[in-house]
């Protein structure tokens, strides 16, 4: 089996991973690097789904890199689009050579004694075993399964005769041009899919157990491109970032603070879309609060023109039974289906679901308590992206990235052989909570890291907190220990975990 030895080893070349390179090779330019990609194409989520009408649901210039401008007219970008900034970001900074594609992690273990990871990994042609040592490893692999999606267990499934497709595994050749379409879920996926389909379907419903906050906006940014016109790419750029991001801002703690004042303008807004004989009462008025689950975006209002157009529907009702010709309701009522499409979300992974050890402990996820919300107690020279699903994933990530900079900068400076959070057992009062509230974590809480009850182990879910506590934090903190291998390794306490609430 070959072994490699690098400084920094980073898991996953999507958007986190090849930002994660750029400020790796920026911050810390003498450190060695490499970056493992389990598929063969850079892009991540972005290269894996291509189903019709994939797109964000952020705007790019916060979506984007702080250190690329976004430079094209449209802010709500496609994902070939996507795909195509993030390729062009690794190879403008020849981060793409760094890349070892079709390696799939299996194991990483770490060793106080040697300061070390040892991760496993296979090639994803051959399942030849490789291995590497590295001083810091740094998962950019994201928070779901690639290889599947998360579909309910419905009843008579195999009673229906059309083709079932769920949207992660997208079938290049499906034809559905003048056939009924149904798509269950109301998320962000169900709302692109929709849309797009309706232009070639002979009719698609969107059938919800229930509803979800949608938002109508311009794809296209006027300020954006006005500033473009007039200042140069960087500082347009920036202006307009700052932008998005304090009224995104503005906007998500104005949802906390006057939630009902928000939802009654969220609703007539859809009220005005549809107009005013639409049931906005059952099909669009969620059981919760703005913002205490992510928007759906609806770009130029295309989802609410199909329906103004008869090209698409709602009905909101919960599954009792698969048919022959489509869906039945509890009510009675069958939906009729050629094609079902289930937009029912992910399949929830983490790490990318190798195994962890600790000085031959194994790790379990479930068990850990986020630091930050970017490294865990008791797991040293470790870091896993994390980003918003209150704002943008890349303003998280790269805050990320540049604080694993920081560390490992620190780490060199101050002769320190590594750096592990510590959750002092004399705190009781940091009580264990779930990261986030979201029907995809609700599925998987025993399974992910829990956030603790006062920071530093609680996640601020906030850009502007965020901002100074992890750009221009202390990194002794009290929380965060450096040691030095010369000295006793302490081995790593187990974790107790309240039971989630």
């Amino acid at each position: 089996m070959t072994e490699t030895h690098l400084d920094v080893l980073i898991v996953g070349a999507g958007l986190s991973g090849i930002g994660a390179a750029y400020h790796l090779q920026t911050r810390c330019p003498g450190k060695s690097f490499a970056i493992l990609e389990a598929r063969d194409a850079i892009g991540g989520t972005w290269d894996l789904f291509r189903y019709p009408g994939i797109r964000s649901d952020s705007d790019m210039h916060t979506l984007g890199y702080r250190f690329k401008p976004w430079t094209a007219a449209k802010a709500i970008a496609d994902g070939p689009a996507i795909r195509d900034y993030v390729v062009e970001t690794a190879k403008e900074n020849g981060i793409d050579a760094h890349i070892r594609f079709g390696h799939r992690v299996k194991r990483a273990a770490w060793s106080s004694d040697d300061a070390q990871w040892t991760v496993e990994a296979e090639t994803t042609g051959t399942g030849e075993p490789v291995r590497f040592t590295c001083s810091f490893l740094l998962m950019c692999s994201g928070y779901y399964r690639y290889d599947a999606g998360y579909t309910p267990d419905f009843e008579d499934q195999d009673a229906f005769t059309g083709q079932i497709v769920h949207p992660q595994l997208w079938p290049e050749d499906l034809d559905y041009s003048g056939k009924k379409v149904v798509v269950i879920g109301s998320g962000a996926t169900a709302v692109t899919l929709v849309p797009e389909m309706a232009t070639d379907a002979g009719h698609v419903t969107m059938l919800q157990r229930s509803p979800t906050y949608m938002v109508s906006r311009p794809s296209t940014d006027g300020i954006a491109n006005s500033l473009r016109r007039m200042f140069p790419d960087k500082f347009a750029y920036g202006l307009t970032r700052w932008k998005n991001i304090l009224l995104g801002w503005f906007f998500y703690n104005r949802a906390q603070t006057h939630p009902a004042r928000i939802k009654d303008r969220l609703l007539s807004m859809v009220q005005e879309e549809l107009g005013p004989d639409y049931d906005i009462e059952t099909h669009f008025t969620p059981r919760y609060n703005p913002w205490d689950q992510r928007l759906c975006l609806v770009p130029d209002s295309d989802m609410f023109a199909a329906i103004r157009d008869k090209k698409a529907s709602i009905t909101t009702g919960t599954i009792d039974k698969f048919v022959e010709t489509g869906i039945q309701l509890e009510s009675g009522e069958v939906v009729p289906a050629d094609i079902i499409v289930t937009a029912t979300g992910l399949e929830l992974q983490i790490f990318g679901g190798m195994d962890v050890l600790v000085d031959g402990r194994a790790v379990d996820p479930g068990d850990l308590v986020y630091y930050k919300g970017m490294m865990f107690d008791g797991v040293p020279n470790f870091a896993n992206v994390f980003g918003y699903t209150n704002a943008s994933w890349t303003l998280k990530a790269d805050l990320t990235s540049e604080f694993v900079c920081r560390l490992i900068n620190h780490l060199e400076e101050s002769g320190a052989s590594y750096a592990v959070p510590r959750l002092d057992p004399s705190e009781v009062d940091v009580e264990r909570e779930p990261p986030l509230d979201s029907g995809y974590f609700a599925r998987a809480i025993d399974r992910l890291p829990k956030q603790g009850s006062k920071m530093p182990w609680r996640q601020n879910h906030n850009y502007m907190k965020d901002l100074f506590a992890i750009r221009y934090g202390r990194l002794d903190d009290g929380a965060m220990q450096f040691v030095h291998k010369e000295a006793p390794a302490t081995a790593p306490k187990p974790v107790q975990v309240a039971e989630p609430t």
